[in-house]
C-alpha cells in the first residue's frame, strides 16, 4: 500500500484491496464505489459526494481501461494526472483510491468475453464496436475486486449506465447502481475529462450541444415527433459549430429501443466530434400529459 496522506490510502494491487475490504470483516460497514478513468472533475466529485452521504467507506478506482478503446481512439492521449487526482480525491473525502496498472488488471487472457445485448447497438455502440464489451469487462472485474454495496455512475454516460444496470440486474451482481445527475459548466457544457483537449474555438462552439438538446426537449414538451426532434437538434449543432455529428437520437430509456406509447422515460442523446475530441451529452425526459419533459435535474 502507498499512503500519500494520513487521510487517504492509495492501493495499487488487487490482493491488498480485497484484503482491506473483506466483506466477512465489514460487519455493518457499507462501501460505496466510484469507478473512474481519472483526470477528475466536478462530475466525478459529485459521485463521491453522494457516495459519502450513503456509505461508511468510499472507494474510488482510477484506471484508463484499454479494453474499451478501439483502434485509432484516444487511449494514449487520454488525459492522466495521478498526483492531482489523489489530491482531489482526498479533498472530496475518498477513503481509498485504487490505481492499478494495466498488467495488474489484465495479467492473463483466457479468451472469455462478455457481450452486451441490443442496447450496445445504439448510440455510441453503433460507431464503437467492442466498446461496451470492454466496459463490462472492467466493470465486472472492479465489482468483484471491491465488492461494493453501492456503485455510483453519472448520467452523462447514459448508455453505459443503462447497459451496466441491465447487466447487474440480469446477472445478480451484488451491488446497487446509483444514478447521479450530469454536472455542467456554467454555459451548459457537460463536464468531461476530454474537454481539456478542445481548442479555444471548439470549447466555445461546444456549448451548442446542450443548447440543441434543450431545443429538442422543448419540442418534445410540445408533442413533436422524435424524428422531427432529432432533425432540428442536428440542424442546430451543424449551424452553430464545426463539430461533426456522430448521432442524434431519441430512444426509450433505459431499454434504448424505439419510443413507443407507454414508455415512461426517453433519452435525447448526441455525440459530436471536434477534431480529435468526441463529446457526448443527453437529456432524460419523463412522460407527462402524453408528452415528455426533462426530469427535475435538467430543468
Amino acid at each position: 500500500m502507498y499512503v500519500d496522506s494520513p487521510d487517504i490510502q492509495v492501493i495499487e494491487t488487487i490482493e491488498e484491496l480485497q484484503n482491506k475490504l473483506n466483506r466477512n470483516e465489514r460487519k455493518n460497514t457499507t462501501v460505496g464505489f466510484v469507478p473512474t478513468m481519472g483526470y477528475l472533475h466536478a462530475g466525478h466529485l459529485s459521485l463521491v459526494k453522494q457516495a459519502k452521504e450513503q456509505n461508511d467507506i468510499v472507494v474510488m478506482s482510477i484506471f484508463v481501461n484499454p479494453a474499451q478503446f478501439g483502434p485509432g481512439e484516444d487511449f494514449e492521449s487520454y488525459p492522466r494526472n495521478r498526483e492531482r487526482d489523489i489530491q482531489l480525491a482526498e479533498e472530496a473525502g475518498v477513503d481509498i483510491v485504487f490505481i492499478p496498472s494495466v498488467e495488474e488488471m489484465y495479467p492473463t487472457d483466457g479468451g472469455i468475453r462478455i457481450l452486451p445485448g441490443r442496447q450496445a447497438h445504439e448510440l455510441c455502440g453503433a460507431s464503437r464496436p467492442g466498446h461496451f464489451d470492454g466496459v463490462l469487462k472492467v466493470v465486472l472485474k472492479l465489482f468483484n475486486i471491491v465488492d461494493p454495496d453501492r456503485s455510483y455512475f453519472g448520467m452523462k454516460d447514459a448508455q453505459q449506465l443503462a447497459i451496466i444496470e441491465t447487466f447487474v440486474r440480469d446477472f445478480n451482481v451484488r451491488t446497487a447502481i446509483v444514478r447521479v445527475p450530469i454536472v455542467r459548466e456554467e454555459d451548459g457544457l457537460a463536464k468531461s475529462s476530454r474537454n481539456v483537449n478542445l481548442t479555444y474555438l471548439e470549447r466555445s462552439e461546444a456549448t451548442a450541444i446542450y443548447r440543441a438538446l434543450q431545443i429538442g426537449a422543448e419540442l418534445s414538451a410540445q408533442g413533436a415527433d422524435p424524428s422531427a426532434i432529432e432533425r432540428q437538434v442536428s440542424e442546430y449543432i451543424v449551424s452553430n459549430s464545426s463539430g461533426k455529428i456522430d448521432y442524434v437520437k431519441m430512444l426509450a430509456y433505459p431499454g434504448l429501443g424505439p419510443v413507443t406509447v407507454g414508455a415512461q422515460e426517453v433519452i435525447l442523446a448526441c455525440a459530436v466530434k471536434f477534431s480529435s475530441t468526441r463529446l457526448i451529452d443527453n437529456i432524460i425526459m419523463s412522460t407527462k400529459d402524453g408528452t415528455y419533459v426533462p426530469n427535475d435535474d435538467e430543468q
